[in-house]
């Protein structure tokens, strides 16, 4: 197949990285540490954890974890914000052979339920003010181990007291001792201090997460990265990222590290370089996150449109000192011209946008890091990536003809846990994934995504799946029938709208409303609501979401 992306790489980016440079994640974090032993490697709430401290911390927190019992290969969820604890009970885990099911804290009882039972989780770190959702499912699920944390656990005293104290007290956060059988974070790191590392021997095809995600479509699959998948985005993000240097970079962790962005780009990239995580906890208060990029000599940034936009439009922000600013990179959501524009007259550094999907750890194509202007498109594929236009037959396409973005490369997934037919739906014999996105490939190998194959509805980077949300719906007792559909919205990129039949005429938005926000992480949550006496169908009955979608237009 033809690849024209190559002759427009930018200099000194490679056509292919090496895979043997380092054996698994752990290998490459045990290197940072002692390379970097000195430097901080994750700064948060005014407290700095060193790459010498963390390499202490996550061999106690891994010999604890093998002294309960967790054996190589067993699953371990972290449900937390970005804190000190994530990155430490992240590489702990790693070094005890487990995989880690990252959990979004803002999870529901239903949807948490979901992924501990699907994944078979046996222990959880959870942060103690998202603790009243796990207690709803103790029951229900296969935890043998419940692990909880303040937020102000590893931070310097007395804040660390202090925050603790006012969100135990006033947010009404669950404390460990509230929780039958729970143990507390700081005590098992204690503990480890006192117990031996055994060691593990991982390889390249042993899973290191079980990302959760729809896929293209329908309820939440993990999706299997291996240590291989990781390592090979790590290698093809360093080596696209010329303008990078070790040991000195300092990034702007804002989105969520569960999220596969974050993950890889900010955590996990940056420690490969030496450098310092910033963390930031609450990035929706946009006052307070401005003030926290005020204290730092910040040399990059990631984030998604919605970020972005909110970051422009907050007072304070067009003053800060952006000398230092070298990348930002911006994915998840498609990025807006107006907001990179205006972003690059007020910071000076071009908004990079990228592309990827859990199925590909994420990153798959990155414009040159070398361009002056957002051109619109999403780059091109990465060192030691495919990617071509397949039409419904899947027969390739040729330059500057439109179908389904597809996408070949060490970092893409070894399938879906557990889930055989959907992974076939995907993955093809030849190792193509298919995407679900529509794109087109221009002569210089740029890719740009037109529409989606699917009906998923992206609200500020997060998939939101139509299916789970009729689902949810119709499980109402006055609910009838349920469509769900993605509505453009100046903030969040979308939004998501439903349209109801209703079998009770008495049934009133407010309750739709309540129902949703009991079963629902707040941007799954509708934003409009529409009753309507029937939903448009096809003539095997099923409903037109797009007739839906244009009546919105």
């Amino acid at each position: 197949m033809e690849k024209p992306w190559l002759n427009s790489y930018p200099p000194g980016v490679p056509t292919n990285i090496d895979l043997t440079e380092h054996a698994s994640i752990v290998d490459l974090l045990e290197k940072s540490c002692d390379q970097f032993k000195d430097r901080v490697a994750f700064h948060n709430m005014g407290a700095n954890l060193s790459y010498g401290e963390l390499d202490f911390l996550t061999r106690n927190f891994a010999a604890a974890l093998q002294d309960m019992g967790m054996q190589q290969g067993d699953r371990i969820a972290l449900m937390m914000p970005n804190t000190l604890q994530y990155p430490v009970a992240l590489f702990g885990a790693l070094r005890a052979g487990l995989v880690i099911v990252n959990t979004n804290p803002m999870y529901t009882a239903r949807e948490l339920r979901h992924q501990l039972v699907d994944s078979g989780a046996k222990a959880i770190v959870v942060v103690e003010n998202f603790a009243s959702v796990l207690q709803k499912v103790r029951d229900e699920v296969p935890l043998e181990h419940i692990i909880t944390t303040g937020v102000g656990d590893l931070l310097d005293f007395p804040k660390s007291l202090l925050v603790n104290f006012v969100l135990r007290h006033v947010k009404k956060a669950i404390p460990s001792w509230s929780l039958p059988g729970s143990r507390n974070f700081q005590e098992i790191l204690e503990r480890g201090k006192k117990l031996p590392l055994k060691p593990v021997n991982l390889g390249f095809e042993d899973i290191a997460f079980l990302q959760y995600t729809g896929g293209t479509t329908g309820v939440a699959k993990g999706a299997m990265l291996t240590h291989r998948n990781i390592v090979a985005n790590l290698l093809q993000a360093r080596a696209w990222l010329t303008q990078l240097d070790e040991s000195t970079e300092i990034i702007i962790t804002a989105l969520p590290l569960y999220h596969i962005f974050a993950l890889t780009a900010n955590c996990l990239t940056f420690i490969y370089l030496g450098g310092t995580n910033v963390l930031v906890t609450d990035p929706r208060d946009m006052k307070g996150f401005v003030k926290e990029l005020a204290r730092h000599r910040f040399t990059s940034i990631t984030g998604v449109n919605t970020l972005f936009n909110g970051l422009l439009h907050t007072e304070g922000f067009a003053e800060l000192d952006f000398s230092t600013l070298k990348m930002t990179l911006g994915g998840g959501m498609a990025v807006q011209r107006a907001v990179a524009e205006k972003w690059k007259q007020v910071t000076g550094v071009t908004l990079l946008e990228a592309y990827g999907l859990t199925e590909t750890s994420p990153a798959a194509c990155i414009n040159p890091v070398n361009i002056t202007y957002f051109n619109g498109f999403i780059g091109l594929p990465i060192s030691s990536t495919e990617a071509c236009i397949k039409n419904d037959e899947r027969d390739m396409l040729p330059v500057g003809e439109t179908g389904e973005l597809c996408i070949r490369g060490p970092q893409v997934m070894k399938g879906y846990w557990q889930r055989p037919e959907a992974t076939a739906e995907v993955l093809d014999e030849q190792g193509w994934l298919y995407t679900g996105d529509i794109a087109c490939m221009n002569e210089a190998g740029f890719f740009k995504i037109v529409d989606r194959k699917k009906d998923m509805i992206l609200v500020s980077g997060f998939n939101v799946y139509p299916n789970e949300i009729e689902d949810v719906l119709v499980m109402h007792p006055k609910i009838l029938e349920a469509a769900a559909v993605g509505v453009a919205d100046e903030k969040s990129g979308e939004v998501v709208s439903v349209f109801i039949v209703r079998n009770d005429p008495g049934l009133s938005e407010d309750e739709v409303r309540a129902f949703c926000k009991e079963n629902l992480t707040g941007y799954k949550r509708p934003r409009y609501i529409e009753f309507r006496d029937e939903l448009p169908k096809s003539n095997v009955g099923k409903i037109l979401r797009r007739e839906l979608r244009d009546s919105t237009a």
